[in-house]
C-alpha cells in the first residue's frame, strides 16, 4: 500500500497496548453493575422477564408462544426468552428467578465484548489498513497494530452512552445486541475463511429471525449482499449457497412448529400467534414513520450513540480511496441498514439504537489513528467534564439522602420519591469509593499529558462511562430500584386478595404492569374467556369512575399506585356475591393481541 493510500502515520510507541487486566477490569466492572440485587424494572425490563418467567412456569405451549401470564408477546421471537426462560429453570433456585434470568444479559453483552474485539482485531492486521512504512523502520507491526485498533474499538464500545440502562436490562434486544456483533465477526471472518464465516453469518441470520423478527433479519441480510457487492474482498462470501440456506433452515424451526400446531390441533393458536407475531413486525417498521418517531430519533440518537457517530463519520472521512475496504464498508453498510430500519420506526423507541453499536465501534476504531490532536482532545476533555460533573451530582445527591444535607437537595429527593427510607451498605460505599479513586488516578495520567497513543481518547470516556454507571448502581440502587420497581404496590394488591378466588381479570395494564403483579403477586390471571372474579384495572389518576364494569355490580377492593408515580391508579374490584357474571363473547387465548391499544403501554413509558 503506498503513502498516497494511507492516511495512517503512527510509530511503534503509539499502538502500545492497553494492559489486558486494565481492559479486562472496565469490562467485567461495567458488565456486571446493575444485573443483581434488584428487581425486574418498569418497561422493557420487567416485560423480558415477565416473558421468560412465564416460560419457567410454564408448560410447552408457553415455550411454543413466549407470553406473559397468559398475554401473548409479540414484540419479539422466542430465542433470547428461550435462553432466559432456561435459565430461570437451572439457576432459578440458587440465584432466584430475576437474577438468574439476567445471567442471559451478561452473557451476552460479554460476547459483544469479545466479537467486536476479535472482528477489530482480524480487520487491523490486513495489509490495507497497515500504517505508512518509515524509510528507516519504526513503524508498528501488523498484530501490535491490531490489538491497539482492538483496544479501541472494545473501549469505544463500552464508551458509547446508551448502553448503560438497555445493555443491563433483561430483554431481547441485548440478545439482538450479541447476534449483531457476532454477524460482523462472521463476514469479517469470511476474509479468511469464506466458508466458515459464511455458515457464521448464515446462523446469525436465522437466529436475528428467531431473537428479533423478520424485518430486521432482512434489513442485515440485504445489508451483507451489499457489502459483499462494493467490497471485492469479500468474494468469498457465499449468499447462496450457503447464508441464504442456513439462514432459513435456522431460522424457520420455530415459524414450522407454530404452523404444524395450528394445523395438527384443533382449535390450536400456533398459526393465529404466527400471523399477529408476523404482522406486528411488519406494521411496526414498514407501515411508515410517524413524525412523532422521527422527531424522537433526532432528539436522542445522536446523544444515545456518543461518542461512535462522530469518530465512525472521520473514519469514513479520513480513509478517502479505501472506504470500500472490508473495515470501512463492513460496519458502515450494517450500521446504515440499522440506521434505515430505525427512521421507519412507526413508534418511537430507542430499545433498537443500541444495535448500531457494535458496527459503528468497529468504524469508530479505525477512525482513532487519524484523528487530529484537536479533535482527540475535544472528545477526551468533554468526556472527563461530564464524567466528573455527573459523579459528583451522584455523590451530592447520595451524601443529601443519607444526612440531610443540603438541604434542598433532600427535599427535592423525596419530593420526587415519597417514601423512601434510606438504607446504608458499607458494602456499596466501598465499591464506590474505589471507582472514584479509580477515575481520579484516570484524571491525573490525562492531566500528566500521557504519550500519544491510539485508545487514549476513548479510554477517557470509557472510564467516564463505567464510573457513572457504577456509582448509580452501588451509591443509588436502592433508590432507582424503590422508585422502578412494582414490588411494594404489588404486594399491597396481594394482602387483600381472598383467599380462595377464581382468577384476576387485568385491563388496561401493560406487560410491565402484568408481570410484576403475576411474578411478586403470585396473582392467577385469566383471560377474556373466562368468568373470573376478581378485576385489576389501571387507570390514569384522573380517569374516573370505571363505568364499564359497573352493571355487574363489582365493589372497589383496594387502591394503590407506586409512590414514585402519581399518573397511575391501580383498582382491584370484587365481583359481588349474586351478582352477574360477565358475559362476554368467547375469544381464543391470542386474539387478546388485537387489543393492545387498551393495554396502557403509553402512560407506562
Amino acid at each position: 500500500m503506498s503513502a498516497q493510500q494511507t492516511p495512517v502515520t503512527l510509530t511503534a510507541g503509539a499502538t502500545r497496548t492497553l494492559p489486558r487486566w486494565i481492559l479486562l477490569s472496565i469490562c467485567v466492572v461495567y458488565g456486571l453493575s446493575g444485573l443483581f440485587f434488584r428487581d425486574p424494572w418498569k418497561s422493557a425490563d420487567a416485560a423480558g422477564f415477565g416473558v421468560m418467567w412465564s416460560m419457567a412456569q410454564g408448560g410447552c405451549y408457553d415455550w411454543l408462544m413466549p407470553n406473559i401470564a397468559g398475554r401473548p408477546y409479540l414484540e419479539h421471537g422466542p430465542l433470547v426468552f428461550w435462553l432466559g426462560g432456561g435459565a430461570i429453570k437451572i439457576f432459578g433456585p440458587v440465584f432466584g428467578a430475576p437474577a438468574a434470568a439476567r445471567l442471559i444479559t451478561a452473557f451476552s453483552f460479554f460476547s459483544c465484548c469479545a466479537l467486536i474485539w476479535r472482528a477489530v482485531y482480524l480487520l487491523g492486521r490486513r495489509s490495507e489498513v497497515q500504517p505508512y512504512e518509515f524509510t528507516f523502520g519504526g513503524q508498528p507491526n501488523p498484530r501490535d497494530y491490531g490489538r491497539a485498533i482492538a483496544d479501541s474499538a472494545l473501549l469505544a464500545f463500552l464508551a458509547c452512552a446508551g448502553l448503560a440502562e438497555h445493555g443491563h436490562e433483561t430483554t431481547a434486544a441485548v440478545g439482538q445486541l450479541a447476534l449483531v456483533s457476532l454477524l460482523c465477526y462472521g463476514i469479517v471472518r469470511s476474509l479468511d475463511h469464506p466458508r466458515q464465516g459464511s455458515a457464521i453469518a448464515g446462523a446469525v441470520l436465522g437466529m436475528l429471525l428467531l431473537a428479533a423478527g423478520p424485518v430486521l433479519a432482512v434489513f442485515l441480510g440485504i445489508a451483507t449482499a451489499v457489502a459483499k457487492k462494493i467490497c471485492k474482498p469479500l468474494a468469498g462470501l457465499s449468499m447462496l449457497r450457503i447464508v441464504l440456506p442456513i439462514a432459513l433452515a435456522v431460522g424457520l424451526v420455530w415459524p414450522l412448529l407454530l404452523w404444524l400446531d395450528g394445523h395438527l390441533h384443533a382449535g390450536g393458536d400456533g398459526l393465529l400467534h404466527l400471523k399477529q407475531w408476523w404482522r406486528y413486525d411488519f406494521d411496526r417498521y414498514l407501515r411508515g414513520p410517524s413524525w412523532a418517531a422521527l422527531t424522537y430519533t433526532g432528539r436522542n440518537i445522536l446523544l444515545y450513540t456518543w461518542p461512535l457517530w462522530p469518530l465512525a463519520i472521520w473514519s469514513w472521512r479520513s480513509w478517502g480511496v479505501r472506504r470500500r475496504a472490508p473495515h470501512i464498508a463492513v460496519p458502515l453498510t450494517l450500521a446504515g441498514a440499522v440506521l434505515l430500519l430505525i427512521l421507519l420506526q412507526t413508534n418511537a423507541e430507542d430499545m433498537l439504537f443500541m444495535l448500531l453499536a457494535p458496527a459503528l465501534a468497529i468504524a469508530a476504531a479505525f477512525g482513532l489513528p487519524t484523528l487530529k490532536r484537536g479533535a482527540g482532545n475535544a472528545i477526551d476533555w468533554f468526556a472527563l467534564l461530564v464524567a466528573t460533573v455527573i459523579g459528583i451530582f451522584v455523590w451530592l445527591v447520595w451524601l443529601a439522602k443519607m444526612t440531610g444535607y443540603p438541604e434542598q437537595t433532600a427535599r427535592n429527593l423525596y419530593r420526587l420519591v415519597p417514601g423512601l427510607r434510606p438504607e446504608f451498605s458499607i458494602t456499596a460505599l466501598v465499591l464506590a469509593l474505589l471507582i472514584t479513586a479509580a477515575w481520579v488516578l484516570i484524571v491525573h495520567w490525562r492531566l500528566a499529558r500521557a504519550r500519544k497513543v491510539i485508545w487514549r481518547s476513548v479510554v477517557i470516556s470509557a472510564a467516564g462511562t463505567t464510573l457513572t454507571w457504577v456509582l448509580m448502581m452501588t451509591l443509588w440502587l436502592p433508590t432507582i430500584n424503590y422508585a422502578r420497581t412494582y414490588r411494594d404496590v404489588v404486594s399491597e394488591a396481594a394482602a387483600v386478595l381472598p383467599k380462595e378466588y377464581c382468577c384476576v381479570q387485568a385491563m388496561r395494564m401493560g406487560d410491565a404492569q402484568l408481570a410484576s403483579f403475576a411474578y411478586f403477586g403470585q396473582i392467577r390471571f385469566g383471560g377474556p374467556e373466562e368468568n373470573c372474579d376478581l378485576l385489576l384495572r389501571y387507570d390514569r389518576q384522573d380517569f374516573g369512575a370505571p363505568t364499564s364494569v359497573s352493571r355487574y355490580h363489582w365493589k372497589l377492593l383496594w387502591e394503590g399506585h407506586r409512590p414514585a408515580d402519581r399518573d397511575e391508579r391501580f383498582r382491584l374490584y370484587v365481583l359481588e356475591q349474586g351478582a352477574e357474571r360477565p358475559t362476554r363473547k368467547p375469544l381464543r387465548k391470542y386474539q387478546r393481541s388485537e387489543q393492545r391499544n387498551e393495554r396502557g403501554d403509553a402512560a407506562e413509558e
